[in-house]
Formats: C-alpha cells, sequence, structure tokens
C-alpha cells in the first residue's frame, strides 16, 4: 500500500472540447483515461480535486496580456475581425479557433497550477493533471497545438517554494516552450528525450544547453526513429540518475506526452506502455515531490492506456490485462486489453550512436560545480488553495457526481482511425518566459513533414524580474 499522498485533478468539461474536423488533438481521450481510471477503481487511492480555471491574472504570470486578451476574445464567429492578429499569435491551422478555446485554456492551466499548489503545500507528493503538458505554447504565440503553457505555470508556482525545479519530457516533440521559458537560468533544469531532424518543431540539438546563467542547465536527447524500450532506458535512467545527482532539485515535472507510443498515428517510435511508464516509476523511486502532467497523444485509445496505467503506477495499484467494462470499450477492440505490443519497426538508434550522445550529455552534467542557489527575498503569495474547499464526502460519491455526465462526447470525437490526415504547420519561434519565482527561496505546421525554421530565441532571464526566496530547509 503506498504511503504517498496523491492528488488527481480532472474537470469532466475539458473532454466535450473538439479542435475541428480531422484535427488530430483531441480532448476526448482525457473523458476516456478518466473512465478506465474509474473502472479500474484506481481512484480510490487518489484524492480528486476539479481544477479551479486558471484566471486572467495567473495566465499573464507568464503570457503577454496582449496574447490572452486575444485568446479571450476572439470566438469562431468573430474571428475574421482578428486577422492580424491571427497571425500575430499564430493561431491557424495547427492551432485553430475553436468554441471554448480559453475556457479550455483555463482548465489545463489550471489544474496544472493546482499541482503545484498542493505540492507547495506539502499536502500531496504527486499531483497529476492529464489536461496539461501543452508544451509548444510560448509567451505571446500558440504552437503545436497548445495555446498556454500550464507546464511553465506550474513550475513558476512551484519555484516560489523550491530552489531548483526539474522539468522532463518524454513527448516525442521537443519540449522547446517550456525550455525557451527557462533558457537563461539555473533555477529550473529542462531534460528533452525526442524526435529530431525534420520533424516538428525543429528545436532540441544536443548543443543546445542554455545561455548565461542558464549554460548546461538544459539537456536535449535527439532520437532517431523506432527507438524501443529497452534502448530508451538504457538512455533514460543513467541520464535522470545523473540529473537529480548533480542537480538535486526540490521538485520534479514530467511530461508524459503519449505521441511517443508505438503506433502513434504522429509519431515514429516503437515504445509499449511498460517502457513509457519505466520513466514515471523512476522518477517515483527518488520520492521527490513531482507533477505528473500529459502532452501528445493522437491515437487515443492508447492514450488512455498510457495515462491510466502510468496513474496505477503512482498509485501502487496493479492491473489486469483486461481491460474493465467501461464507456468506451469499443475504442479498445479487438484486443480489449491494457497493454499494446511494439511494431516490427526498424530502430535507427544504434547503440554506438545512443551511447555517444550520452557520454556528451554526462559530461555537460559534470560542468555543474554543484546545485545553485538562491538568495533570500519576500515569498510571493500563493496560488489559490484547494483545500479550501476540499468536502469531507467520500471519494466514491464525489467521482460518481462528475461521472453523471462522463458520457458526453462530441459526435466528432469519436473516431480515432489511423488514416486520418496529419496536421502542417508553420513555425514561429520565439518568446520566452517571463518567470514567477521561487517562493521559498527558493510554426511552422507543427507537424510538417519539411525542416522547420529555427528561428532565434528572445530568451527571457527569469531572475531579472522576480523576487525569490529560499526554503529554510
Amino acid at each position: 500500500m503506498s504511503t504517498r499522498k496523491v492528488s488527481y485533478f480532472y474537470e469532466n468539461e475539458v473532454g466535450n472540447h473538439y479542435y475541428g474536423p480531422n484535427h488530430p488533438m483531441k480532448p476526448h481521450r482525457m473523458r476516456m483515461t478518466h473512465d478506465l481510471v474509474l473502472n479500474y477503481g484506481i481512484y480510490k487511492k487518489m484524492s480528486i480535486f476539479r481544477p479551479r480555471k486558471a484566471s486572467d491574472l495567473e495566465l499573464t504570470n507568464f503570457h503577454s496580456d496582449d496574447y490572452i486578451n486575444f485568446l479571450k476574445l476572439v470566438t469562431p464567429d468573430n474571428m475574421h475581425d482578428y486577422s492580424k492578429q491571427l497571425i500575430k499569435f499564430n493561431v491557424r491551422e495547427d492551432c485553430p479557433v475553436f468554441d471554448g478555446m480559453y475556457n479550455f485554456c483555463q482548465i489545463s492551466s489550471g489544474g496544472s497550477i493546482g499541482c503545484a499548489v498542493k505540492i507547495n503545500s506539502k499536502e500531496s507528493d504527486v499531483a497529476i493533471n492529464w489536461a496539461g503538458g501543452l508544451h509548444h505554447a510560448k509567451k505571446s504565440e500558440a504552437s503545436g497545438f497548445c495555446y498556454t503553457n500550464d507546464i511553465v505555470l506550474s513550475i513558476l508556482e512551484l519555484l516560489k517554494h523550491h530552489e531548483r525545479v526539474l522539468y522532463i519530457d518524454i513527448d516525442i516533440h521537443h519540449g522547446d516552450g517550456v525550455e525557451e521559458a527557462f533558457y537563461t537560468t539555473d533555477r529550473v533544469m529542462t531534460v528533452s528525450f525526442h524526435k529530431y531532424g525534420d520533424y516538428f518543431p525543429g528545436t532540441g540539438d544536443v548543443k543546445d544547453i542554455g545561455a548565461d546563467k542558464g549554460k548546461y542547465y538544459s539537456l536535449n536527447f535527439p532520437l532517431k526513429d523506432g527507438i524501443d524500450d529497452e534502448s530508451y532506458q538504457s538512455i533514460f535512467r543513467p541520464i535522470i540518475q545523473s540529473v537529480m545527482d548533480f542537480y538535486r532539485p526540490g521538485a520534479v515535472v514530467i511530461q508524459c506526452g503519449a505521441d511517443s507510443l508505438t503506433g502513434d498515428r504522429l509519431g515514429c517510435f516503437n515504445l509499449t506502455l511498460r517502457g513509457h511508464a519505466q520513466c514515471v516509476e523512476f522518477l517515483k523511486s527518488f520520492n521527490v515531490p513531482l507533477v505528473v502532467l500529459g502532452g501528445g497523444g493522437y491515437t487515443i485509445k492508447n492514450v488512455a492506456r498510457c495515462w491510466t496505467y502510468e496513474t496505477s503506477i503512482l498509485v501502487d495499484s496493479d492491473l489486469q490485462d483486461e481491460l474493465p467494462y467501461n464507456d468506451y470499450l469499443e475504442y479498445y477492440g479487438p484486443e480489449y486489453r491494457l497493454h499494446i505490443t511494439p511494431n516490427n519497426m526498424e530502430n535507427h538508434n544504434t547503440k554506438q550512436y545512443l551511447e555517444k550522445l550520452k557520454i556528451q550529455l554526462l559530461e555537460n552534467l559534470r560542468n555543474l560545480q554543484h546545485a545553485p542557489g538562491v538568495a533570500h527575498h519576500d515569498i510571493p503569495p500563493d496560488a489559490y488553495n484547494y483545500s479550501d474547499d476540499e468536502d469531507d464526502e467520500d471519494p466514491d460519491i464525489r467521482v460518481s457526481e462528475a461521472d453523471r455526465d462522463k458520457r458526453i462526447a462530441h459526435a466528432g470525437e469519436l473516431s480515432d482511425s489511423d488514416d486520418e490526415d496529419g496536421r502542417r504547420n508553420e513555425m514561429n519561434h520565439g518568446l520566452e518566459a517571463s518567470i514567477p519565482q521561487r517562493r521559498n527561496q527558493v510554426p511552422i505546421t507543427a507537424y510538417d513533414k519539411e525542416r522547420p525554421s529555427y528561428n532565434n530565441r528572445n530568451h527571457h532571464n527569469v531572475d531579472d524580474d522576480v523576487d525569490v526566496e529560499m526554503d529554510s530547509g
């Protein structure tokens, strides 16, 4: 029985949002995940919370005022009045305007901020928001199906209480928006394992290591097609072990994009659920406060399988392979099983290639003389504390209330065919994050076949405009 306190954020409303016909991003996958969590009984080992929607003020802790105001005002009916802003903010085919778009952003970001609040207050050791993990969004720009960067907002909240925060990204796409936000600070280390080359967003070279105070605090492991469980773990475990030893983070955030799984509509890796989840399990073994977020994933039946399985690992539950009866059982046929098998595809990541990059990244880590510290400053106020309105009801009752409307699904979300077209994208790189700081101390088209251009970053140093204070511990 796990003694770790796990919080789980879910808002049924998120599954009602619809990016549009044939768009690969399907928020309905969150509802499918939650349905499996309920029917496997995993929810009984967690505290379930409905996220509070992030306010305009909270969103502008990172994003620019004019960008958030635009997201708030634009709708499918009036978007023609915002033609210049649509181009300026890169809200186009990859990131379309859809009904309830701003509400979707508020739910996603509110859940991830809520995770950080639970960690900061020590009410939770692990906090989960599968609706989060939207790692491509920039300060004033949508990108790669992402509008607001809930990850950056969550990390900024964590920095109020933790001197150092580690961010790990196992999505198949490079976590460019998060790296960009923290590129010049040593308070956040970013580590990304991703497909590199002629692949969105075209960033994340092994040579991208950070700048100024953040030099060596960005680690990128560029991968090739077909990486399997064994190869992935041969690099993930030693790299993360060394990062934990050298950096000694007070909290860890992991983005668990499921598009790195075998058979993903937009992916080209060959990981099984077990290989993907071993990353989560390894991080859990360090007993460091952990925020677990979603991300990409476009074969939605496998997304739901993956995030359900990883939830079970976080609460120490063993799941039977045969899926329980659930409202979306037809999605999982003909096997009706939890686990998936790898494809018979070539692994282009040779042992020599992986070993060479691993040695290079470990050498970069050795350039860190010691874990950075932070000077004492006044502590910014915490975000909303979810414990203030938590009721005393049994979790079964609370969850069953949300369960009543979970069966609502947008008709357009019921297709998960693997032959739907992917999306093209155009890339506009560019705005780093303005970051709040530590409390106790402290385009291209997203999936273009052509190599995206890489515009120069306009990095923003977090330490320049945030007062931070260190934990006395």
